[in-house]
């Protein structure tokens, strides 16, 4: 039988692993550095309390973690090592080199800049986390590191839910799960199938780190986690001079009380955060004071009014990111009507899709290029109204679609580097005649279609 994790001490050997310092010891673990000589990167023990009279939620995270742990795959998590079992209890995991966001809680508020670049790179981390089927369900300060590296990585796994595996703690116990200040709505009413609790729980992250308040308090009891359903967080703009409206509208949509009204994905919140003059505002940006009593009610009505998920799966394929790379040249117009249509066949199949109408301008690498026309008109400004005419004829809601308009020497490139930037699912691109040049250069095209990490779909003009 091992030694109790409190009996533990420097140099001793559990599961083969050389204990070598106490990292932490929190309320259900403890956490050590250890060494072995098989592994090539820093590793870490994590040792569950399983003392007699242990709140049995302790046994189960720990099978939960043990179990979603070894299938996650990816910089935004700690690569999987071994595990014991239950009568020698751990998790060998990467040590991941980096700063805890909750050591920096001394230094709130942030900036409103530095906030919107640590949303998007846990946004990013919860859509990779969420393409593979998982759930966290407790994403709070202590469970992201910054890596060295600059990446957000997720930790501590231990209430997620894995969509493809029996969910353990929802058999065991009854009653929401989590941390109190960052659980969602949903979860109140034991909903732990919907990626969108997560976008809730960063909303609460942005919120208190741009406010240094948490938008519902920090209550440690379910008649204060229940506040959230029906009372509107305190407008950011109320709390901080000179917030930035576009912020606000993007913390208050994830922390809605009706999933439907939040983002659709991770994905389309890190989109938004990257790109704050296209975010769409609505009433939201412009809030100055919480709620009155209607707004209460209808809080409050709107988290009674659950709709079965669909699941995590299908929740990002109906929700994608599309970007369309549109030749805007003259010659190009029949390119352009035929990159319409295929554009407007894509979203019929895809109803919370967000689309980035794309425009590259070819500049010359040996020469000043004009950045004005003989008008006296900037070509960026021209390329942008001519972007947003083209789309006129397209099916999509105003605050779903976007316009880009870059300046390169390589489009290709540009626009590969664009799709891996902001992770789009699926790119539209138009391919010009072939010609002599194209032909043993290479097209824009085909170069596109081998590196872009997406999608591609090419679309041709019809021959006359």
């Amino acid at each position: 039988m091992p030694a109790a994790a409190e009996q533990l001490m420097p140099g001793s050997v559990v599961g083969g692993f050389r204990l070598e310092e106490l990292l932490h010891t929190g309320g259900m673990s403890s956490i050590w550095r250890v060494s072995d000589a098989g592994v090539d990167f820093p590793v870490m023990m994590k040792i569950p309390f399983l003392r007699y009279g242990e709140n049995p939620i302790t046994v189960v995270s720990f099978e939960v973690e043990k179990v979603i742990l070894p299938r996650l795959h990816g910089v935004h998590f700690p690569r999987f090592v071994a595990a014991g079992d239950f009568d020698d209890p751990f998790i060998v995991m990467e040590y991941i080199a980096g700063t805890s966001l909750k050591s920096r809680l001394g230094e709130l508020p942030l900036p409103p800049g530095e906030v919107a670049q640590l949303g998007i790179k846990i946004a990013t981390a919860l859509h990779q986390l969420h393409e593979q089927h998982v759930i966290h369900l407790d994403i709070k300060p202590s469970n992201i590191i910054m890596r060295t590296s600059g990446e957000a990585a997720l930790i501590d796994f231990g209430f997620a839910h894995h969509a493809q595996l029996p969910d353990l703690l929802a058999e065991e116990f009854d009653g929401p799960i989590g941390t109190g200040p960052y659980v969602s709505p949903e979860q109140l009413f034991e909903v732990r199938n919907d990626p969108r609790s997560d976008l809730f729980a960063l909303g609460v992250i942005l919120y208190f780190f741009a406010t240094g308040r948490r938008p519902f308090g920090d209550p440690s009891r379910l008649s204060g986690w229940r506040r959230r359903l029906y009372v509107d967080p305190v407008p950011p703009r109320k709390l901080v001079s000179d917030f930035p409206p576009w912020l606000q509208e993007v913390i208050l949509r994830c922390l809605e009380n009706d999933p439907n009204r939040r983002h659709p994905t991770a994905a389309q919140l890190a989109f938004d955060l990257q790109h704050p003059e296209q975010v769409s505002l609505t009433e939201r940006a412009g809030r100055l004071k919480g709620g009155g009593f209607l707004q209460t009610a209808n809080r409050w009505l709107q988290s009674r009014r659950r709709k079965p998920f669909p699941g995590v799966g299908r929740q990002l394929a109906s929700s994608p990111i599309i970007a369309v790379a549109v030749d805007l040249a003259e010659k190009s117009s029949a390119l352009a009507d035929a990159l319409r249509i295929a554009t407007n066949r894509v979203l019929a199949t895809e109803p919370y899709a967000r689309l980035a109408c794309l425009n590259v301008i070819k500049i010359s690498l040996v020469k000043l290029d004009e950045v004005e026309d003989e008008k006296g008109g900037t070509v960026h400004l021209q390329r942008l109204v001519q972007l947003k005419h083209w789309a006129q004829a397209l099916d999509v809601p105003e605050d779903r679609i976007t316009y880009h308009v870059f300046e390169a020497a390589d489009p290709a490139s540009t626009l590969v580097d664009y799709v891996r930037e902001n992770i789009v699912d699926h790119l539209i691109v138009g391919a010009r005649a072939s010609s002599l040049m194209r032909r043993y250069l290479g097209s824009v095209s085909s170069k596109i279609v081998a590196e872009a990490p997406c999608t591609v779909t090419v679309v041709r003009a019809k021959r006359e």
